[in-house]
């Protein structure tokens, strides 16, 4: 499903703390904070009518097994926490919050993208502060536009949460049910997951392109997966070795050296 939001609909979903942290704001004065806020507010009127964002989603039925998600027939797979965690806490993997394959039974996962008008990417190359200011500001709404959409599929279009009643002080806490996880975030750190879901979504279908290594542009772009597991809680896969890298490879149908590319911050160093 595709999704149009105006400009006003997303700016109560916008993270002021993700914007002023792109400012290098942390430590600085409220006013300080509150000047450069309201430059943005001003900014974000202004684009109201004209600009707009974007979201395309699907719910697809999934099943899992071992650590691969099947979606649709389409087979993902996943990456597992392996260094040992505190309090005999187990490895994590996103595969886990789905109904195994063997137990017969089909679930559901969701996968989206979401992005703004590509207009809004351009800004003034020769003003540093304008442009500085499109780019923080596209990158909130497309993050807040995730936020948007996520909401409504949990209480409308997926609908397994329709009485959910919290706060956007909440929404922000990740205080929902289920989890939103996106491509290039601490579980999927693997970027070059956005050609799969590219297949799956058609990405272009909001205006967004992938580079030859998975990279969207427009950059203000956020993908991934939806999960409604009650239990799922999001979660940094952190060092994996070099087993776990060869297997991923061997699984994904990728020669090793290529998949290392993209995991390389997270192998561990020998």
């Amino acid at each position: 499903m595709k999704l149009e939001y105006n400009i006003s609909e997303i700016v109560p979903y916008i993270n002021w703390i993700y914007f002023f942290h792109a400012w290098n704001m942390d430590g600085k004065s409220k006013e300080d904070k509150s000047c450069l806020q309201v430059d943005a507010e001003r900014l974000l009127e202004s684009w109201e009518g004209e600009y707009h964002t974007h979201a395309l989603f699907k719910i697809l039925p999934a099943n899992s097994e071992g650590d691969d998600l099947i979606l649709d027939g389409v087979r993902i797979p996943m990456l597992r926490q392996q260094q040992v965690l505190k309090n005999g806490e187990p490895n994590l993997c996103l595969a886990d919050y789905v109904r195994p394959l063997s137990q017969g039974k089909q679930d559901q996962v969701g996968i989206f993208c979401t992005t703004v008008d590509r207009g809004l990417q351009i800004g003034n190359d020769n003003d540093a502060y304008k442009k500085m200011m499109y780019q923080t500001l596209c990158d909130r709404l497309a993050e807040g536009t995730a936020e948007k959409m996520h909401e409504d599929v949990r209480r409308v279009y997926w609908g397994y949460a329709p009485d959910e009643h919290i706060t956007m002080r909440q929404t922000h806490n990740e205080e929902y049910i289920g989890i939103r996880p996106a491509v290039g975030y601490p579980s999927l750190p693997d970027i070059s997951i956005n050609f799969i879901l590219d297949k799956l979504l058609e990405m272009k279908k909001i205006g967004i392109r992938l580079t030859e290594i998975g990279m969207m542009t427009p950059h203000a772009s956020v993908s991934g997966f939806m999960f409604s597991h009650p239990k799922a809680k999001y979660f940094d896969l952190g060092k994996i070795g070099e087993d776990q890298l060869i297997d991923y490879a061997h699984r994904r149908g990728l020669p090793v050296e290529y998949v290392r590319r993209f995991l390389q911050s997270n192998l561990l160093k020998h």
